[in-house]
């Protein structure tokens, strides 16, 4: 199963790029909360840029993909 790192490590620096629960397999309540917190505070390596988009589960808004944009790479 792929994770975040390897989707982000593919990315150049200043790239925008989406990150969706289905890349990650995920159940969308699941990436809701992982989602809620890299809007607060950034993911690994990007920032979320743009509205999330959101889908219904059972009468709740959930979040279920980002657009985000890579940052520099720490060194």
């Amino acid at each position: 199963m792929a994770g975040i790192d390897d989707f982000v490590s593919k990315q150049k620096e200043g790239a925008r790029f989406v990150i969706t629960a289905q890349m990650l397999r995920l159940p969308v309540q699941q990436f809701d909360s992982l989602a809620l917190a890299w809007i607060e505070d950034g993911g690994p390596g990007f920032q979320v840029s743009g509205v999330p988009h959101r889908v219904v589960v059972d009468g709740t808004f959930f979040i279920s993909r980002l657009t985000v944009v890579k940052s520099a790479a720490e060194e």
